[in-house]
């Protein structure tokens, strides 16, 4: 998106949780069975309750959750840029844990001393990919292991993770790799022209993000570390698995109204081994663009299939708005 329309939306959903606030919170509805953890298909819940970052999302990081049979792998979030575990995978996590995986989450990226900052992931990305490293060692060691799933969005779905299977022997370790809305190339919605476009300046404010929040620019389609990852035949405009680990099952999550990872096609893998799901096909009525997907029940299907194919299903049509997701 612009930086304006960006801008605005981001205002508009502080609003809406200042709002909440206000009110005195958001209902939960009804109550959940037994056992079963409340998931809140709604950014804005998410906002409110998860201001301390150190804090894991509902159903994450129990240290003692044994694998099960049917669900060896334990699955491994990793939440997009400028945001946290908690505000990320509020309603991810609990989704996936109610239907009986084990799930952990961690944060990376601050470019802060301040540890419970709720917006993070801005870091170098080579740097976040050994973080990730050594959090999936810790996983693995701590449930018995020997591979896990990734599911992450944006940064958190495409080259955070893509980079740790490809030089940090991560595809030694992981099954599947789940990207939703994965950023693997992008213009920025146009952002990245700037630099050209408006002498000096232009190329100053560029530069200046590259150096104070590195993974912003980072992610850009013709950044040396894009093309390292992906390769110079991988921008114009799929990603090619070839360039990538062979061994590991990529899915890729995808919304034509993305306004983010830009071109939508960049998020697009391809090779033997990558399944992608347009939100959109037999679907008009879902309206997710780059933020929502991360708060779409639908998305979460298709993240639930992609981890259990065995007992995959059809994902209903409903309708998912732009920022703030419909709520059944």
């Amino acid at each position: 998106m612009s930086v304006q329309r960006m801008l605005a939306r981001v205002v508009a959903g502080v609003a809406a949780t200042v709002g909440l606030a206000v009110a005195g919170g958001v209902s939960a509805g009804a109550a959940p069975a037994p056992g079963v953890l409340p998931v809140e298909w709604d950014l804005s819940v998410a906002a409110l309750r998860t201001l301390d970052a150190t804090a894991p999302p509902p159903g994450a990081n129990d240290w003692g959750c044994a694998p099960s049979s049917e669900h060896p792998r334990p699955v491994v979030l990793v939440n997009p840029t400028m945001a946290t575990q908690g505000n990320a995978f509020y309603a991810g996590a609990p989704f996936l844990k109610n239907h009986g995986f084990c799930v952990f989450t961690f944060n990376y990226g601050n470019v802060t001393p301040i540890e419970q900052l709720p917006v993070q992931s801005l870091g170098d990305i080579p740097t976040s990919a050994r973080t990730l490293a050594d959090f999936v060692d810790r996983v693995r060691a701590a449930t018995g292991a020997d591979e896990v799933d990734l599911v992450g969005h944006s940064q958190g779905g495409g080259i955070l993770p893509d980079y740790y299977l490809k030089f940090l022997d991560g595809a030694q370790k992981v099954h599947t790799k789940v990207g939703i809305s994965p950023s693997t190339g992008t213009t920025l919605d146009g952002f990245v022209f700037f630099r050209s476009l408006i002498p000096v300046l232009g190329p100053a404010v560029y530069d200046g993000l590259a150096a104070t929040l590195p993974a912003l620019i980072q992610q850009v389609y013709d950044n040396p570390l894009n093309l390292e990852v992906y390769g110079p035949d991988a921008t114009p405009p799929h990603v090619n698995t070839a360039a990538l680990p062979s061994g590991v099952e990529y899915h890729s999550i995808i919304s034509r109204y993305d306004e983010v990872v830009t071109p939508f096609t960049f998020q697009y893998y391809e090779g033997p081994n990558a399944t992608n799901r347009l939100l959109q096909d037999g679907c008009e009525a879902d309206m997710s663009e780059h933020i929502s997907t991360l708060y779409s029940e639908r998305a979460w299907l298709y993240v639930l299939n992609a981890l259990d194919p065995a007992a995959a299903q059809p994902v209903p049509c409903f309708p998912v708005a732009p920022f703030l997701p419909y709520v059944r």
